[in-house]
């Protein structure tokens, strides 16, 4: 079957590892664009939004030729300048082809949901909210405009305390001409010396049948894992780095005879994700404060130890 039209059957935990070298992985708005940290631990924090944000900017960049008129496609909703009812209209305009014209309200707004899932990637894979119209509009308010996406985010967390840097900078340039006779103005930038973050991803198939996420969506959204950082560089972002993908994929446990049982085990899950987390394990080094990534340990307890019944690991980022 032509993955491109597959919906995802089988359930995934994944657990990801990155880390960040001079720079904020993350800035809190709250706090003059500080790192984000736990004021209890002084671990940092990545929010989960942001990890989507790298995915859907990767996708923006590189996206993928459609597979003809059928197939998914690869816009994105949520993205700089776009103005989000203007993108809803559009869906509700052209969910109208595949309809009766005295089609009724409730299969109207359903009709735009699919198509809406069908043209943006982040809508299909991440949800979103397509019932924000005004007046008229026959999504506002609507039980359909409220998307729910198979792939999750945690929020990512350092393994240990950070420590944020506000660094000083000067600018021989100004701003204002009234300025010009100033020798130089100053500014600020905060930076994490070094930090290694841990994230988890759940993708469920029961939401992907719902906004029609295939097996090729999944494979666009680890290419997006993998290279989330690479083209996301930045003043404050220039050393960030994918460590680990580890991808727990449940594929049941019955034999090819029992495919019904079998399939409803890998859409259910064959364990728990924090047991399947559980076997990793990170450990620091005999060194007082990390300062790189070859400062620790990353343990699978898997590879020395049989995964429960039903579930195979894939390390997507070798």
């Amino acid at each position: 079957m032509d993955k491109n039209t597959c919906i995802l059957k089988n359930r995934h935990d994944i657990f990801l590892l990155f880390d960040v070298v001079n720079g904020n992985p993350n800035g809190d708005p709250d706090a003059g664009n500080m790192p984000r940290l736990d004021p209890n631990t002084n671990r940092g924090i990545v929010s989960d939004v942001c990890l989507k944000r790298k995915v859907r900017n990767f996708v923006e960049i590189f996206p993928p030729q459609r597979a003809g008129n059928k197939a998914n496609g690869y816009n994105l909703l949520v993205r700089q300048g776009a103005v989000l009812n203007n993108e809803i209209n559009k869906g509700i305009e052209g969910s109208r082809e595949s309809l009766a014209p005295n089609a009724s309200k409730p299969k109207q707004q359903e009709a735009t949901m699919k198509w809406m899932c069908r043209e943006f990637f982040d809508v299909r894979t991440f949800g979103g909210v397509i019932s924000t119209g005004t007046g008229d509009d026959i999504m506002k308010g609507s039980a359909w405009g409220q998307v729910r996406g198979p792939v999750q985010f945690t929020f990512g967390r350092s393994y240990h305390p950070i420590t944020p840097l506000e660094i000083s900078i000067t600018r021989c340039a100004v701003t204002k001409e009234e300025d010009a006779g100033k020798e130089r103005t100053m500014g600020n930038k905060h930076i994490v010396p070094y930090a290694l973050y841990a994230a988890k991803a759940y993708v469920s198939p029961a939401f992907a049948e719902r906004t029609g996420f295939t097996d090729a969506d999944l494979e666009i959204f680890f290419d997006a894992l993998n290279h989330m950082f690479e083209h996301d560089r930045s003043a404050a972002r220039g050393e960030m780095t994918v460590r680990g993908i580890y991808d727990f994929e449940h594929v049941g446990t019955q034999h090819e005879n029992n495919a019904e049982q079998n399939r409803r085990e890998a859409r259910l899950g064959c364990a728990h994700a924090h047991k399947l987390f559980a076997g990793m394990e990170v450990k620091l080094k005999d060194v007082e404060f990390p300062q790189s990534f070859a400062d620790y340990d990353v343990i699978c307890r898997w590879e020395d130890t049989d995964l429960p019944c039903g579930v195979k690991l894939h390390k997507r980022h070798e």
